[in-house]
Order: C-alpha cells, then structure tokens, then sequence
C-alpha cells in the first residue's frame, strides 16, 4: 500500500515572498517526488459574467477562489490518482479552456496568499508556514513586479494597494498567520528557515518511509 503523500502549505501576503520560499523547499527536493500547487490557480471560472462584471474580481478575497475545486484535486492526489489543474487567464479575467496535466506525488508544495484560510483546507495540510514580511517591503516588490512583469503604472499599482490589497491584507490573510505551524520572517531571504523547513520535511518523509 502506498504512502500518503505530504501536503506543506505556504501562505503569505502579496510580496511576502512566498513562492521564493516555497520554489526553494521545491529546488530542494528537486531528485524527490514534489510538486507545487499554486492557489492563483483556482480562481473562480467567470465565463458566464460579462467582462465589465470580471473587471470588478477582488483577486485578493477568499470568495475568488473556488476552494472546492482545489479541495477535491488535492484530495484526488492523496488518493495517488492525477489532475488536470486548471490555468487562469488574467488577461480575460476568467478560467482558460487550457489545464494541466499533474500526478500524484509523495510531496505537495500548495502555495498562495489564503489557504490557511479555509478550515477544510488546513485540515489536510501536514505542515503550515506563513511567510511575515514588512508592508513596506511588500509593497515595493508588489509594485516592482507588476510594473516590469504586467505593464502596470505605479499609480494603478499604488492604488489596487491601498484601496483593495492592503485591507483585504488586514481583513483575511493577516489572521490567518494564527494557524501556522512555523512563521518565517523575511520570506526567501531566510536561508536559516528554509534550511530548518527542509530537514523537517525530510523527517516526515523518513518516518512514513517515503524516502
């Protein structure tokens, strides 16, 4: 009988430094079974709402997220059968008619900004990190990424920040830091963290014998 696989979640504000963190625990196991989950993934599909309706999507609340879906894929790979995990278009502001195919692996990274969120969620996490980074960093990274990587203008950036991320940031993803098993400050930049996040993984999956 196989194994059941391991699902770390890591949780974070926007900018925190999340996905570094959670693509350093991934390069790590790189010759191990893993894969990463990215929450951004799951958004709601909203083909059925006419553009003017998507334009007004608050990506950053728990209600963009159809948690059932990504429930039932990671409750597909416990079962150690694959997915087709779904892939946003940002640009139509709705779910692509593309997917991808993913197996099931011993280790499942599930990475994004609530899923500590959600109870059902973090009750089939086996390990919960929260990555803690200063506003002002984050904002400064937010507005670096988007700006280079989305087109934006740093007014729009500075804008989205103050009337829709930061209280959302306050409202939902800061409480959830309560339910963390670890906290890492300063997100990728913390070697000494990630390096303690990895022996720890490797214990797991020393004692159900995955390794």
């Amino acid at each position: 009988m196989s194994k059941k696989p391991v699902i770390i979640g890591v949780a974070g504000g926007s900018g925190s430094g999340k996905t570094t963190v959670a693509n350093k625990i991934f390069c790590k196991f790189h010759d191990q079974d893993i894969v990463l989950i990215e929450q951004d993934a799951y958004y709601k599909n909203q083909s059925h709402l006419p553009m003017e309706e998507r334009l007004q999507t608050n990506y950053d609340h728990p209600l963009a997220f159809d948690n059932d879906l990504l429930i039932d894929h990671l409750k597909t790979l416990l079962s150690r059968e694959s997915i087709e995990k779904p892939v946003y278009d940002y640009a139509n502001h709705t779910r692509s008619n593309d997917s991808i195919f993913i197996e099931p692996r011993d280790v499942i990274i599930l990475e994004g900004i609530l899923i500590l969120e959600d109870e059902r969620l973090r009750d089939i996490m086996d390990i919960k990190l929260f990555v803690d980074t200063d506003p002002d960093l984050r904002i400064i990274r937010r507005l670096m990424r988007d700006i280079k990587e989305r087109g934006r203008t740093i007014d729009s950036v500075i804008d989205q920040y103050t009337e829709v991320v930061r209280p959302m940031h306050l409202q939902f993803i800061e409480p959830t830091k309560r339910y963390a098993d670890i906290i890492i400050p300063e997100g990728g930049n913390n070697q000494v963290a990630i390096d303690l996040m990895v022996t720890k993984i490797k214990t797991i999956l020393e004692e159900k014998a995955i390794l």
